[in-house]
């Protein structure tokens, strides 16, 4: 069976799960803002589940209708054959949201939905009460301009979440996000990586299983496992060939930061990542950071100045960094920060700079591209 298929992300990095989408073999993708569509069998969903490092989540797309009163709504949603696509002991859950549309209560929206796919149901099961005792079903109502979507969850609990990283930092950088700035980077593991302010390891752990290929999804469940109308052998298969994909590359990540306590944090979420050998942390403020080595990259997400340290505190470490990092004259740099000024503190303006969101927080990706090392 093909479905439509919708894979979510954060706002500025649709064109990196694209290529993402590409490498999987996925064809004819439409992006737009915060996401990318396609159509896909139910390989295709596990896959991209288990595979995907930026996407947020994975959605099948039901229907999508105008409507601007609640009868539309209603009579839109239950002309779907729900008694199809759920089991008579689905346990439904309904989220929403609406945008720019005459229905904005959320909550009346959510209710008249779910109204609307028991009705439909009963004419599948002929009962007239569902205990919802089964798996969960997530099914959202998106109203946009008046424009209602329909979806269904594939995912469950936000694909961000790996199963590695129980305890975070202060200010946790998404697990998606630090994938997209490893893509943007163009960083490859015969180049030597670090972040001088690595936090609980997120940007190095996530490069490092970039660079061995574990699949982001190989040790986390997800809400389709458990859909009687999904084959559960598709999913067996597909963590059986991703742990087969995994290599054999040896390179080692440097990653340090003045915090002791969140190092040990860090230690303990590469262990569970699988990558602890290739991650080494050490306690050490960023002006002491050095190397000899050449053609580094630095990937780094420095406090902000909103939630961790003073503005002028934060302006003065920019400026240290700008010093430090001179020294390094054939690395190349990569820097999220939220600070608007930062090039001026840092003193050099950056080759690129690139609006990404940290959840709902602006953010800037400034790129200093270095030379790259010479080809072998």
């Amino acid at each position: 069976m093909r479905y439509d298929i919708v894979a979510t992300c954060a706002f500025g990095i649709e064109g990196i799960l694209k290529e993402e989408l590409l490498k999987l073999g996925i064809k004819d993708i439409f992006v737009d803002n915060g996401k990318v569509t396609f159509k896909g069998d139910e390989e295709d969903i596990v896959r991209c589940n288990i595979w995907l490092r930026t996407a947020d989540r994975i959605l099948i797309k039901i229907k999508e209708f105008k409507a601007e009163t609640f009868e539309d709504l209603f009579q839109g949603t239950k002309a779907v054959n729900w008694g199809e696509i759920l089991p008579k002991d689905a346990r439904i859950h309904v989220v929403g949201k609406s945008v720019k549309s005459k229905l904005f209560s959320v909550s009346d929206c959510q209710a008249i939905v779910k109204k609307a796919i028991i009705e439909s149901m009963k004419n599948k099961y002929k009962i007239e009460w569902f205990e919802e005792s089964g798996p969960t079903y997530k099914i959202e109502i998106s109203l946009l301009k008046d424009i209602a979507t329909l979806t269904l969850d594939t995912s469950g609990i936000g694909l961000h979440k790996r199963g590695y990283r129980e305890i975070a930092g202060e200010a946790p950088l998404k697990e998606t996000l630090a994938s997209a700035l490893v893509y943007l980077s163009r960083w490859t593991p015969d180049r030597i990586l670090a972040d001088p302010f690595c936090g609980s390891g997120t940007i190095l752990i996530e490069a490092a299983m970039i660079g061995k290929n574990i699949a982001p999804g190989l040790n986390r469940d997800f809400a389709a496992e458990k859909w009687p109308n999904f084959n559960k052998r598709i999913w067996d298969d597909a963590r059986k060939r991703a742990r087969e994909e995994i290599n054999d590359k040896e390179f080692l990540l440097l990653g340090s930061d003045i915090d002791g306590k969140v190092l040990k944090v860090a230690r303990e979420n590469a262990k569970k990542a699988g990558v602890e050998k290739f991650v080494a942390f050490q306690k050490l403020p960023m002006e002491d950071f050095r190397s000899k080595k050449k053609y580094g990259v630095i990937i780094t997400n420095p406090p902000y100045g909103e939630r961790l340290m003073e503005k002028r505190e934060v302006e003065g470490l920019y400026k240290r960094m700008g010093e430090v990092f001179s020294r390094l004259d054939s690395w190349s740099f990569f820097i999220l920060t939220a600070h608007p000024e930062f090039q001026r503190h840092f003193g050099k303006k950056a080759d690129k700079n690139r609006k990404l969101y940290n959840g709902k927080l602006l953010c800037y990706y400034y790129q200093y591209f270095g030379p790259l090392p010479p080809k072998k």
